[in-house]
C-alpha cells in the first residue's frame, strides 16, 4: 500500500450543523454534495475532507457514530481496491466491509488497524487519480 492519503471522512451526527460550521464558520467551499448525506471539500493538492452522516454503516461498524473518522486511499483503477484490500488484511488488518460495488458507480471496502483506526480503499471514476497519486473534485 502506498504511503498516501487521499481523503479523511468525518462522521458526523447532524451534517447541516457540520457543513455551517466548515462553510459558515471556517470559510471552508464544498466541491461536492449530496444533500442530507455527505460534503466534500478540497483542502490541498490531493487531499479531500468529508463530513458524512452515514459513515458507520457505509464502513460496516454501526453502533459507532459521530466522531468517527475514516482514513482513504483512493486508487486510479477498480481492481486495485481489491488488491490493497487483501494487502492490509494479509498484514494484520481486520476487514469491516469487504470491497464490493458502490450504489454510486466505483468501488471500496473497509478495514481497520490493529488499534481500530478506519481506513477505505476507494476506486471513483468522477475522481480520477492523477500520475502522484492526487485526486480533487471538479465542481460539476
Amino acid at each position: 500500500m502506498e504511503q498516501r492519503v487521499s481523503v479523511i471522512t468525518l462522521g458526523v451526527a447532524d451534517l447541516a450543523a457540520s457543513r455551517r460550521f466548515y462553510v459558515e464558520g471556517l470559510s471552508w467551499s464544498p466541491v461536492m454534495e449530496v444533500e442530507g448525506e455527505v460534503a466534500f471539500f478540497n483542502v490541498s493538492p490531493g487531499l479531500v475532507v468529508g463530513l458524512f452522516s452515514g459513515l458507520a454503516k457505509d464502513a460496516g461498524v454501526e453502533g459507532r457514530g459521530a466522531g468517527l473518522t475514516s482514513i482513504s486511499q483512493n486508487v486510479p483503477d477498480k481492481n486495485g481496491v481489491d488488491v490493497l484490500m487483501a494487502e492490509a488484511e494479509a498484514a494484520g488488518a481486520k476487514i469491516t466491509l469487504a470491497a464490493r460495488d458502490t450504489d454510486w458507480g466505483g468501488r471500496s471496502g473497509y478495514f481497520a488497524d490493529p488499534d481500530g483506526h478506519l481506513w477505505e480503499v476507494a476506486w471513483n471514476p468522477f475522481w480520477p487519480v492523477d500520475a502522484e497519486g492526487r485526486i480533487s473534485i471538479v465542481r460539476g
